[in-house]
């Protein structure tokens, strides 16, 4: 299914993608996860580097990290951090990000829930010269977050309210 996804997107040109997938036990928590992700809650995964980009970001003309308009629930158009949501379907659990940020290229990033299974993917799409050195510099780090962010996505459960 992720192949035919791409082929609206990449439409034949050149990419580069970063696919992480793990089993998931409970499957409405990491849906619950992956549409409260960003702003307030961060990125489950190191934050710092996270905000890092985001400043880089914001220093080159960019949005940097701009929040969200609301901790749980996103719709295509809004925006988390410096990505765009595209699609939003908690019930199919598709949520599909498309960069903002200032970039020699085109990216995005998809999480896509099915059969107890988490598929994480990053997709870059670069422009020229500029475009390949961008993606060989940032590389390293998704093989440092990628994994991260994935295992917390799947992990991670909210601390219940405290009861007085």
């Amino acid at each position: 299914m992720e192949q035919d996804f791409w082929k609206v997107y990449i439409r034949g040109r050149k990419y580069y993608s970063d696919i992480r997938r793990m089993p998931v036990g409970n499957s409405t928590q990491t849906v619950a996860n992956i549409f409260s992700i960003g702003g307030t809650r961060g990125w489950y995964y190191a934050n710092w580097l996270w905000n890092l980009r985001g400043w880089a970001d914001k220093l080159v003309g960019g949005p940097g990290m701009r929040g969200r308009k609301h901790p749980t629930t996103l719709h295509p158009g809004d925006n988390i951090d410096f990505w765009k949501v595209v699609i939003a379907n908690p019930q199919q659990g598709i949520l599909l990000l498309e960069a903002e940020m200032k970039i020699p290229g085109e990216a995005w990033l998809l999480f896509v829930l099915r059969d107890n299974n988490l598929t994480q993917t990053a997709v870059y799409v670069p422009d020229g010269i500029a475009g390949e050195l961008y993606w060989w510099s940032v590389w390293p780090f998704h093989g440092f977050i990628f994994p991260g962010m994935i295992r917390r996505l799947i992990s991670f459960s909210p601390r219940p309210a405290a009861v007085d």
